[in-house]
């Protein structure tokens, strides 16, 4: 059929998305002989919407499982959804807050309110689904999972009951990062560090021995002091070495504190002496495990660990009775005001520093002992550590197996209980006396409490869900039907390769490593690709206060999907952020006309795809020079993506499509087409369907639909491009033809007349010194090329072999001979010798001035790393500039 003037791509995409998944092409085949090729989508949170990072990983993932489709795989990308424990629970009360009932989740009763959130997650939980079809991603849709489906919760109880009997789960009273907004616990991924203005205030502690003495000690958490259990000093420290055993008073509290030695005091920090309250702080609370077991904490209240508040962030009963029940921050207002009246304030400093917040309430997160489930993550990391060691699993690039060594080798307890409604409820129930009998369903339970107590008694179940990692730590093998026994258990576990972020190797990955080999007692991947992130065209983080957000869906809109996904394939360099700007989309929406406009080209000269084509049968040289060329590309851009590495890829699909075929071969077989010798032309038509048809294969995993629209249009099969078979052609195609160096000999003119000003429309001639009887039957045999393409003078003269080069023409070195261009006729010598010298002094002038910025240790260290980057890709370019002027400069002969 006739290929349309114009690409439009959003009435293509959502046609071609229909006809792939009405046509079965993304399911995988249980039954298949052919080899399994398994790909786990990390689950979006189901109240998400596509951002930036969702479209590289998801793009990413796409071009893999359509490569591996096409080399005849069958290919399971598994799909499907994470319940997002707070991010729904948020939501969803937001909505009930929105509707003016004053009816929160307490009011309502779990009951409830959990039916409103399933609710909700059948009329909106879809959304992020959809986008990903726009994406044009091609995971199988018929597997959809959903963490808190029924098959998939009861993977999660019989993880749970089974790490509980093996002592791999247990309770205990420990500090979290708690939100007290949300009224739960959070995990490190759900607490931001955000810099913000705050004070140092320096508080004296009267010695118990003499109070007119004094250890001070500085703090930006003044409330927090009513719970100060000791005071620390290095055990190096000369300054206290005196103190060390004795006692300091507590203002306020009135107690008395031990002074402590332990290496956590820092003796070039402050005043060299900490307050220890290890309620309220991680490193108090390790300092206070390291010395709990002394008397001088086994005497006081609570044993040193006093927790100052309540669920809520408010002074409870442990505080002095006249903070009790005040906030936080006005019981840190009290403490200020109080100590300065008693005279104990040293001195306030303005500082900034970095605060935990939650990432979903926005509220300061307050470090708080609580009772909570924790699994024994360091006993599971044994395994997982072992299996990256000794290569069952490979991270790629290879520099992201030192994070995950040195997070397994310090890791600690899991906190996995969450205070929420919404999630996998914890299967533990609760006998009048407190003791908890964990157990698969209330029955099971029931039973082990009668045996306990001699008879039937009450139980209740703990209200507390486990923390979404827990559940989609399961993700590789609990979507494929895990605890039961399945054939796509059997043949998809364990699956290629993991891609995802960096910042969830801990969260995520680790998780599923651990868990995979516990469960399953084999690796949940063969690979892990980690890339980078996604930020702004000045490498900032894209964030929505900076203003600086690039929405995938917009862009999409606006460019095509294919330009977005090209353009995150080729930016994807491993090891460097992706600093994305709308105008490289541009570039490749432009990239996206030209395939399309050369195939309109090749259509309307009459190259039609013929299926008994052979392509090593071509006798032309330039027809045998493309197709030798289309098998480098074709087995290039497999290498390369078996390699990972989808920007090398991506550059050699480019290339070749835009320099090897739009811009060379086209040309060249410009005046064939139109020319006389009818053999040749139909050689050569056929030999340019053939290629097209190669380009569209392996640029359809990065460009999948202008790929599937041009293949129907053009070769007008009824087989789809993405089911076709991935193009694997022999050796025998690659020949001598000499035209890579026509080509080399014709940039390097086209360079010169650039870089000396040439006028576009100047014919010019050419002289050629040192070329023996090779080279110059190689130029007679291409002279129409090489005269047409250079802009050459037609007459006889074009061309010419001389022993000398004649003063006033530029010359270079070309391989063995010398190529020179008279030009004293066409351009003023002198002025251009000197437009090159000012603009070369210009350039060097640029690159002293960002080499001394670079080579400033202060500049390098406090500015932001983007401004850093951007200084040196400046001198790169300048540099770049200044090679290319300088090597016009020697061109020109004297």
């Amino acid at each position: 059929m006739p290929i349309e003037k114009n690409y439009e791509p959003a009435a293509t995409e959502a046609r071609l998305y229909d006809r792939w998944e009405k046509s079965g092409a993304f399911k995988c085949n249980p039954d298949s002989k052919a080899a399994p090729f398994t790909l786990m989508m990390p689950p979006p949170n189901v109240t998400g919407s596509l951002h930036m990072g969702h479209a590289l990983t998801f793009t990413l993932q796409d071009i893999l499982v359509r490569y591996q489709r096409m080399k005849g795989r069958d290919v399971l990308w598994q799909p499907g959804t994470d319940h997002a424990g707070i991010a729904t629970q948020m939501v969803v009360e937001r909505e009930l807050a929105a509707q003016g009932t004053n009816m929160g989740r307490r009011e309502m009763g779990r009951e409830a309110f959990l039916k409103k959130v399933w609710e909700w997650k059948e009329k909106s939980g879809g959304t992020i689904t959809g986008q990903l079809r726009r994406l044009g991603a091609s995971c199988d849709w018929s597997r959809e999972k959903f963490t808190m489906d029924a098959e998939l919760s009861k993977a999660v109880t019989r993880e749970f009951v089974a790490l509980f009997r093996e002592g791999l789960i247990f309770k205990d009273k420990r500090l979290v990062n708690w939100d007290p907004k949300m009224l739960t616990a959070v995990s490190d991924l759900e607490v931001e560090q955000r810099e913000v203005k705050g004070h140092m205030w320096h508080f004296r502690y009267p010695l118990e021995r003499d109070p007119t003495q004094f250890v001070c000690i500085a703090t930006t958490r003044p409330e927090t002091m009513l719970g100060d259990g000791a005071v620390a000093v290095n055990p190096k420290d000369e300054r206290y070495q005196h103190l060390i055993g004795q006692y300091a008073v507590l203002p306020l509290a009135n107690r008395r504190i031990p002074i402590i030695a332990d290496e956590h005091a820092d003796p070039e920090k402050g005043s060299g002496a900490v307050k220890i309250t290890a309620a309220h702080d991680f490193n108090d609370f390790e300092v206070w495990k390291r010395h709990r077991d002394q008397d001088y904490f086994k005497r006081q209240q609570d044993g040193g660990l006093i927790n100052l508040f309540d669920a809520h962030a408010r002074m409870n009963e442990n505080a002095p009775e006249a903070f009790r029940g005040l906030d936080r921050y006005k019981a840190r207002e009290k403490v200020i005001a109080d100590l300065e009246a008693l005279g104990l304030v040293d001195k306030i400093e303005p500082i900034k520093h970095a605060v935990p917040h939650g990432d979903r309430s926005g509220v300061v997160i307050e470090p708080w002992l609580s009772e909570q489930w924790y699994c024994d993550a360091k006993s599971l990391a044994v395994e997982a550590l072992k299996a990256v060691e000794d290569g069952r699993t490979q991270f790629v690039p290879e520099q992201w197996t030192n994070t995950y060594y040195a997070w397994m080798r310090n890791i600690e307890s899991w906190c996995i209980s969450r205070q929420l409604w919404w999630g996998h409820q914890i299967p533990a129930w609760y006998g009048p006396d407190g003791k908890y009998f964990v157990a698969e369903t209330e029955a099971d339970a029931k039973t082990e409490a009668a045996k306990h107590y001699g008879k039937t008694v009450e139980l209740a179940r703990d209200e507390d869900v486990l923390d979404t990692w827990f559940s989609s730590a399961m993700w590789p093998f609990s979507t494929l039907g895990w605890p039961d026994t399945t054939k796509e258990l059997a043949r998809y576990y364990p699956t290629d390769v993991l891609v995802t972020g960096f910042d969830i190797i801990f969260f995520w990955v680790a998780r599923m490593m651990m868990m995979g080999l516990h469960f399953m007692k084999d690796v949940p991947f063969k690979k892990v690709y980690i890339h980078a992130l996604v930020r702004d065209e000045k490498g900032q983080k894209m964030s929505k206060t900076k203003g600086n957000v690039i929405d995938p869906l917009t862009v999409i809109d606006q460019y095509g999907c294919d330009a977005l996904r090209f353009t995150l394939a080729h930016m994807s360099t491993p090891g460097r952020d992706i600093k994305l700007a709308t105008s490289r989309i541009e570039g490749n929406r432009n990239f996206a006309t030209k395939l399309w406009n050369a195939a309109r080209f090749c259509q309307m000269n009459e190259c039609a795809w013929v299926d008994s084509f052979d392509p090593a049968s071509v006798k032309h040289t330039v027809n045998q020079w493309i197709v030798g060329e289309t098998k480098l590309a074709a087995d290039k851009v497999a290498s390369l993506l078996d390699d990972y590495r989808f920007d090398l890829a991506a550059s050699a699909a480019y290339d070749f499509i835009w320099n090897n075929f739009c811009d060379w071969y086209l040309e060249f077989t410009k005046p064939i087409l139109g020319g006389t010798d009818g053999a040749t032309a139909a050689e050569t038509r056929a030999t340019t369907a053939w290629v097209l048809g190669q380009m569209l294969h392996f640029l359809h995993p990065f460009m999948p639909y202008i790929t599937e629209e041009l293949w129907g249009q053009f070769v007008g099969s009824e087989k789809m491009l993405m089911t076709d078979a991935w193009p694997v052609l022999g050796d025998n195609l690659i020949k001598p033809t000499g035209i890579n160096w026509v080509r080399q000999m014709i940039d390097e003119i086209r360079a010169v007349r650039v870089e000396l000003n040439v006028p576009g429309g100047a014919k010019i001639k050419l002289l050629i010194k040192d070329a023996d009887k090779d080279i110059q039957n190689r130029i007679s045999e291409n002279m129409s090329y090489i005269v047409r393409m250079a802009r050459l003078v037609e007459e006889g003269q074009g061309i010419s072999y001389v022993t000398e080069i004649p003063k006033g023409a530029a010359q270079l070195v070309f391989g063995d001979i010398i190529i020179a261009l008279p030009l004293a006729d066409i351009i003023d010598l002198e002025q251009e010798r000197s437009r090159l010298a000012k603009e070369s002094e210009r350039l060097k002038a640029e690159i002293q001035k960002v080499d001394a910025k670079l080579g400033n240790a202060d500049f390098v260290a406090r500015a932001p790393e983007e401004v850093v980057d951007e200084h040196r890709e400046r001198k790169a370019e300048f540099e770049a500039t200044l090679a290319k002027l300088q090597a016009a400069q020697k061109s020109l002969s004297a």
